[in-house]
């Protein structure tokens, strides 16, 4: 979808996903705690729902936590789950505020009770907005995410190969009802997914930018568009 920002024509996707990255190295910087890092880079998130809302952007998915961040020391994830709760609270208020549709992926039952159960309340609650669709993913591995669709089709008798599509496979997956993400940004520098969406990401296009997440803005939200104008997307045609 072309729209004109500050002047200038550029294609703005229809859904962005970001691997956030970059928090901990943007908190070192300044001689501070990594949870520091943490806490500026929630607050970067609140900014980024409004800024590619305004720039035309419908669908908005942001990795927070992954299945292998739990490895981390056991004081930075306890820190992690505090925040979380925190955010979840806060935005429930600014979900109903901003007309925001809220979706966690991930594999909830390895979160805990209240932090499920709050989750549970965030997705109703925003469930009829008609604003952003925005999807954190907590708890959440590409391959994971796989296993229990998989596991998931087998529980609804679904066991004869003939059957499997890519549209029944995709329907079991955290993402059901979510278009493929058509823009990938990874912030910090580093250039790989991570085990994120890999389904989901077949013909999307990446972006990779040595901007920590913290400081990640509308000028560089707008960078990154720049450069996804520029690409011809054939998805394996001529």
């Amino acid at each position: 979808m072309e729209r004109i920002i500050d002047g200038e024509k550029l294609n703005v996707p229809e859904h962005v996903a970001i691997i956030l990255d970059g928090n901990g190295r943007w908190a070192k910087k300044r001689f501070m705690p990594r949870n520091y890092g943490h806490v500026q880079g929630a607050k970067t998130v609140e900014e980024m729902c409004e800024v590619i809302w305004n720039l035309g952007v419908k669908y908005f998915t942001v990795y927070a936590f992954s299945t292998e961040n739990w490895k981390r020391p056991q004081a930075e994830v306890d820190a992690l789950m505090k925040l979380l709760r925190n955010y979840l609270v806060d935005c429930l208020e600014r979900t109903a505020k901003n007309n925001m549709r809220v979706r966690v992926i991930g594999d909830k039952t390895g979160l805990s009770p209240d932090i499920a159960a709050a989750i549970e309340k965030l997705e109703a609650a925003s469930s009829v907005n008609t604003g952003l669709n925005f999807t954190i993913a907590i708890n959440y591995g590409s391959r994971d995410e796989m296993i229990r669709a998989m596991k998931k089709m087998l529980a609804d008798g679904h066991t004869d190969p003939e059957e499997l599509t890519e549209e029944l496979f995709a329907s079991y997956l955290d993402t059901a009802g979510i278009p493929d993400p058509d823009l990938v940004i990874r912030t910090s520098g580093e250039q790989r997914v991570s085990n994120f969406l890999l389904w989901q990401l077949a013909y999307s296009e990446f972006y990779f930018t040595p901007v920590l997440w913290p400081d990640y803005n509308r000028e560089t939200m707008i960078e990154a568009l720049r450069a996804y104008s520029k690409r011809d997307r054939r998805f394996g045609g001529v």
